[in-house]
């Protein structure tokens, strides 16, 4: 008989989010896979729990190493919890390729909910919850940024990253260059901890905030695009300008763009030559 995976999600912030199912199956696992086994010393023992099994490192540089050795275990027969710094493995943290690799050996595989950054967000935010997508942390590179939210200018959905405080006013600005910079946001920085705070206001002004300097892990929500905005010929082209700039041929850009915005290539097309040669 194979054993169990389960992910254990974790307190973001204050410890006494821990729930006592949290405690009883920490202290009953085989093996408890952690992210930072310093940290996870600390909160059980913040939360009275007296580990039984044996703990290992789990993280983003032995990740690729471990995942045999910890499905082994569970092909053993044993319960394997992972957990990470806060929240849910697997989301921006450790714990996919386990999950893949348990359940492609047919291992039972289930999860002890906790705290989430995302969710916390969402809910203080203000802005509509209805319907979101997560993103993630955006790519480091400027390029690589700038193209990852060009993709994501037109989402309808509420958006949710994850950001470094050191790159937060960079990832402002970008989002103000490629979304508008009127577009509504919230900079949610250390939830559920001490100096918790929620910063609101179109992403010009959070930006001018920024500046002033942001510690703490941040969690950013910003609103969908408008679905109902009528983009101009000017708009039509400046996004065609923009997938030239980054290397489409203008022949694709314009195919690119009018399917994006759910337009005739036509109007792209007429859009360009209009931008080219404004006198005609």
């Amino acid at each position: 008989m194979s054993g169990r995976l389960v992910l254990a999600g974790t307190p973001i912030g204050d410890v006494s989010d821990g729930s006592p199912r949290l405690g009883r199956v920490l202290a009953e696992a085989d093996v408890v896979a952690a992210e930072d086994t310093r940290r996870l010393r600390r909160l059980t023992s913040e939360l009275g729990i007296q580990l039984g099994g044996r703990v290992v490192s789990y993280f983003e540089g032995n990740e690729r190493e471990r995942t045999p050795e910890l499905l082994q275990a569970l092909l053993d027969g044993q319960t394997v919890v992972v957990v990470t710094d806060a929240g849910m493995p697997s989301v921006s943290d450790p714990g996919y390729r386990l999950v893949a690799a348990a359940i492609e050996a047919d291992v039972d595989v289930t999860a002890v909910p906790g705290p989430s950054a995302v969710l916390t967000a969402l809910a203080l935010s203000g802005l509509p919850v209805d319907r979101f997508t997560f993103e993630g942390f955006l790519p480091r590179k400027p390029g690589e940024r700038a193209r990852r939210l060009g993709e994501l200018k037109d989402e309808p959905r509420t958006m949710v990253f994850f950001e470094a405080p050191h790159r937060l006013t960079q990832s402002l600005e970008a989002m103000a260059e490629a979304f508008g910079a009127d577009r509504r946001t919230a900079v949610c920085r250390e939830l559920t901890k001490t100096y918790e705070e929620v910063k609101r206001g179109p992403l010009d002004e959070l930006v001018t905030w920024s500046k002033e300097g942001v510690r703490g892990e941040i969690t950013l929500v910003v609103a969908g695009a408008d679905p109902h905005k009528v983009l101009t010929p000017e708009d039509l082209a400046r996004e065609v300008a923009k997938d030239e700039e980054a290397g489409t041929p203008r022949k694709q850009a314009i195919s690119d763009v009018a399917k994006r915005f759910n337009v005739p290539k036509r109007t792209v097309y007429d859009a360009v030559l209009a931008a080219r040669d404004p006198g005609k």
